[in-house]
């Protein structure tokens, strides 16, 4: 029932605690709308949130347009190393960016929340977001021992009324959902007294309220349960033994009931903090007494540590006071009888300056542009020192002398802004060291620098050395050589400091002075576009510009004068005395001159300037008795002795005029005197005169035509003598290696034996009959057995020149055959020529075969026995035609009939042709299929009909049909058997 009682009445204050805390959210609500009015948010979220769960629309919370979140490159400033929360400037709401434990970040603190700073830039806007983390049940109470039970000696001789401290729980979560009551386990003997701690937390004591007998009861179990508030309610329990023991009357008693003391943090483990003392008034084992700590708060138990015989209290741990600034400790005195009495240490914890200053940089603006004005923010930083008061309290200053300085903006934020103009030419980068002091003792201090650029702006104009530039060329140059490069220099960088060079338009002599000279852009080389003249111009001024790229462009100008050099380039020319190509210029010498009598003078100018224009005359070719001479500086034509007879009246002086130049130049006058007192002798005398036969200045043009027109011919005529040659060449080869067959002829004597018969020597006669008997040849083999003819006991005997023409005929430049007989030169069986006449099997003709194996037929006359002979002619009627068409060949002229042919005596009466043409126009070579024909005409229509007939077709590859052997009597004999079944 009593448990029952309990469990209701925790039931009904969670119900008052649920209300409370709807109450406590409306109050919440209206302290962030009146907080979003004030310029600072506060969200309440429940702690444990998912990753990316909304905490609200911090856009509309604080008034602000999604672009302008963009712009101002909105963000969260924290000095914490976990970034709890996300800023999600593309939908403007803010989200939960880590799991949140309540308990991890601020312990047995309430309310608890964590603040951050939303900074937007340009202009720069700071506004503060306070997010309370609301705790939920997450946590049961927990016992430290829970898995070992709480022990108890107790005297059965206890009095009633005593009291036992118990364990207590551990409930990280706060408020309702902290530990809010205990119960313990139905028994007679003890009931639980629940008493409050200052700080709000709760210790059990369980209290004697029957005295114990140990013959009933030697030892009792117990179970302590500790109960939360939330929803739904967790609960944690651990055993309690108790044994009875004999009895035990006092308690120790400590000498204080709560003892005070403080700590520096830092303190060195193993440092004595306090000793506190207990005594018990029973003796022997009841009376001694043993000390120990008790947790109460925090982690107090890895802090501090006791001796358990003299209660001397020290540092075990690292007491820090950034994360516990107070501690609080029960310390319990337990003699042997199981009695402990219990007492409080309150420890505080002293700061020390030991953290130095941390400095964020939040934004850095760099390059700056050199324009900007004094004022304009370059960093905006943030500095934290995590000790307490003045150590906590710092200042930020600029090192060195540089034109930057520090201003705090709002708390913990400091701007560094610029304190003049900058000038890049000057300095174009700067090394910022910002420090941060505290006002610790000592202080401590950290620092950071930045290195700011400083960017171009174009304020500097290309400067040249000098205002005017002088330049020196000598003339005739070769158009496009350099004169001389203009150089100017912008102390701007880069874009700004690329300069480009301009020719400015002006007028030289009338003229665009682009005509003259040419400017490269990026050089700045001045070149001659033309060859100068110093006789037509002696100077050009120009006028050059440079021009950086920046925007807008800067420049200046500067004036190049170039000076042009005299050239020895002009002869000199003469004036006095005028030479011209129909008169002769004469002076007359009275023989009475005396010595010095000026005859004439020449008179000569030279266009160039300086000492290429000083001239001296002198005479070309002076003799021994030499009547003239001409001055050196003046030209002057002077006599210098006395005329005499023997001089002749007209002399030819030849006068040079030379200039002083490198290389001199020099010009020849001629000056015809005549030495004779009156005009008419003169006159006599030059009747006489005969002019020189000057050469035609067109010969030299017609020897060279002659020349070419006989080199011409004579490459015409080579040309042409080369090409008839190859035609030959090529019309022997065509004709000689064609597919005719070669008739070998063999004396009546021949025999097969190797130097045996009635020749001394072996010889092969290979002859070549083509249409035409003039290109008909006949080759004799040397004496020797390399052409000696191979009889094959096989019937199948060749010759080694057959098998050379075979192989020839495969090659792709014999891809010629032979035409076919015609078919008007057919003969009948009877008309067959040979000795046995119609009778005889075989024929004295040759077989012709062409390369693809294909034997040429005529009509259908071939086929009755009217055609070509159907047997191959033996050896000895080869031999036979071979002598009759020599022999007809020779008779041919004399023996011209119509309608026969003129052959031996040794064929057949019958020997005649079915349609017999005019042998004098065609001449037919029994045993073969040429024929000779003395008609152009009939031999071209001849050739193209037996073209269209004979040649294969060009993928036609067949082999050429190996020659039969020569046949002997014998054989014979056999082919006549065969011949005749």
């Amino acid at each position: 029932m009593a448990t029952r009682r309990h469990f209701s009445y925790f039931f009904i204050r969670w119900r008052l605690s649920l209300g409370l805390r709807r109450q406590m959210g409306l109050l919440f609500l209206l302290l962030y709308v009146s907080n979003m009015v004030g310029g600072q948010i506060r969200y309440s979220i429940p702690e444990e949130m998912k990753k990316g769960s909304v905490i609200g629309n911090i856009a509309q919370d604080l008034g602000l347009d999604l672009k302008r979140l963009r712009s101002g490159r909105a963000r969260i400033v924290s000095g914490e190393n976990v970034h709890y929360t996300e800023l999600k400037t593309d939908k403007g709401i803010l989200v939960v960016g880590e799991r949140i434990d309540r308990e991890q970040l601020c312990g047995d603190v309430t309310p608890c929340s964590f603040s951050f700073d939303v900074i937007l830039e340009n202009p720069m806007e700071l506004h503060r977001i306070t997010v309370e983390v609301l705790d939920i049940n997450d946590h049961a109470p927990v016992f430290p021992n829970r898995d070992e039970p709480i022990m108890f000696d107790i005297s059965e001789g206890a009095a009633v009324g005593v009291q036992f401290p118990l364990q207590s729980a551990e409930d990280p979560d706060v408020g309702q959902n902290a530990l809010q009551n205990y119960i313990l386990s139905q028994n007679d003997n003890f009931i639980l007294k629940q008493h409050a701690n200052p700080d709000g937390g709760k210790y059990v004591e369980m209290m004697l309220q029957k005295p114990l007998d140990r013959e009933q009861s030697p030892q009792l179990s117990l179970k302590l349960i500790a109960v939360d508030g939330g929803t739904p309610q967790r609960s944690g329990t651990v055993n309690i033994v108790i044994n009875v023991l004999d009895a035990n009357d006092n308690v120790p008693v400590f000498n204080q009931t709560v003892y005070k003391t403080n700590v520096k943090e830092n303190t060195v483990r193993g440092t004595r903090i306090i000793t506190v003392n207990a005594t018990d008034a029973d003796s022997g084992s009841f009376g001694r007494v043993t000390y120990g700590l008790s947790k109460m708060k925090g982690v107090t138990t890895h802090i501090l540590s006791i001796d358990k015989i003299t209660g001397v209290i020290s540092v075990s741990g690292d007491i820090d006071f950034e994360k516990e600034r107070k501690y609080e400790v029960r310390v319990e005195a337990k003699d042997h009888g199981g009695l402990i009495g219990t007492s409080k240490l309150i420890l505080d914890v002293i700061d020390v300056n030991d953290n130095t200053p941390v400095i964020n940089i939040l934004s850095f603006f760099s390059p700056v542009s050199e324009d900007a004005p004094p004022g304009t923010t370059v960093a905006i930083l943030n500095v934290k020192d995590a000790d307490f008061e003045k150590n906590g309290q710092i200042k930020c200053t600029v090192d060195g002398k540089v034109p930057f300085k520090i201003e705090s903006s709002l708390s913990s934020y400091y701007n560094l802004i610029s304190d003049q103009y900058f000038d890049r030419e000057s300095v174009s980068e700067y090394n910022i060291t910002i420090t941060a002091n505290d006002f610790g003792s000592p202080p401590l201090s950290s620092s950071t620098t930045l290195h700011l650029k400083i960017s171009d702006v174009n304020d500097n104009a290309p400067l040249f050395d000098k205002n005017v530039y002088l330049a020196q060329i000598t003339e005739n140059n070769s158009p496009g050589a350099s004169i001389f490069a203009v150089s100017a220099k912008d102390s701007d960088w880069n874009q700004n400091a690329r300069i480009s060079y301009i020719l400015e338009e002006t007028q030289v002599s009338g003229s665009s002075v682009s005509a003259y000279v040419s400017l490269n852009s990026e050089t700045g080389v001045l070149s001659a576009v033309r060859s100068f003249d110093f006789e037509q111009i002696h100077q050009i001024e120009v006028k050059v510009k440079a021009q950086d790229g920046g925007s807008p462009p800067l420049s200046s100008n500067v004036t190049v004068k170039i000076l042009i050099q005299d050239q020895n380039d002009n002869p000199p020319q003469v004036l006095y005395p005028v030479q011209t190509g129909g008169s002769v210029v004469g002076e007359m010498v009275p023989r009475s001159a005396d010595v010095g009598y000026l005859v004439s003078k020449v008179v000569a100018v030279d266009v160039d300037s300086g000492q290429n224009a000083w001239l001296s005359y002198k005479l070309q070719k002076v003799p021994d008795r030499a009547l003239f001479e001409v001055g050196l500086q003046n030209g002057e034509i002077r006599t210098i002795r006395q005329v005499t007879d023997k001089d002749p009246v007209n002399q030819k002086l030849t006068v040079i005029v030379e200039d002083n130049g490198q290389p001199s130049r020099s010009a020849t006058v001629i000056v015809n005197v005549a030495v004779a007192d009156s005009f008419s002798e003169v006159l006599s005398e030059f009747t006489d005169f005969k002019h020189d036969k000057e050469y035609n200045d067109n010969l030299t043009f017609y020897l060279v035509l002659a020349l070419a027109v006989v080199s011409f011919l004579f490459i015409t005529c080579l040309v042409v003598i080369i090409s008839v040659k190859i035609y030959r060449w090529r019309q022997f080869r065509i004709l000689c290696h064609s597919n005719l067959p070669v008739i070998p002829y063999f004396p009546p004597s021949y025999s097969d034996t190797l130097r045996t018969g009635t020749l001394p020597h072996v010889y092969n006669y290979n002859m070549c009959n083509t249409t035409d008997s003039r290109k008909s040849d006949c080759k004799f083999g040397q004496a020797g057995v390399q052409n000696v003819l191979i009889m094959d006991r096989s019937s199948t005997a060749t010759m080694q020149r057959v098998q050379n023409e075979k192989n020839f005929l495969e090659e792709p430049d014999s891809a010629l055959e032979q035409k076919p007989p015609n078919n008007d030169w057919r003969f009948t069986q009877g008309q067959r020529p040979g000795p046995s006449g119609p009778h005889m099997p075989y024929g004295t003709h040759i077989r012709w075969t062409p390369k693809n194996g294909k034997r040429a037929t005529g009509g259908p006359e071939v086929a009755m026995g009217t055609g070509p002979w159907p047997q191959p002619p033996t050896e000895a009627e080869q031999l036979q035609a071979l002598m009759a068409a020599a022999n007809e060949v020779s008779e041919a002229t004399a023996t011209l009939g119509p309608g026969t042919m003129g052959l031996s005596t040794r064929y057949s009466p019958q020997f005649t042709l079915q349609h017999v043409p005019d042998y004098r126009q065609n001449v037919y070579i029994p045993g073969s299929t040429a024929t000779l024909t003395s008609n152009p005409q009939q031999q071209q229509a001849t050739a193209q009909q037996a073209t269209q007939q004979a040649l294969p077709p060009p993928q036609a590859t067949a082999q050429v049909e190996p020659p039969k052997a020569a046949q002997t009597p014998a054989s014979k004999k056999k082919s006549a058997k065969k011949e005749k079944k």
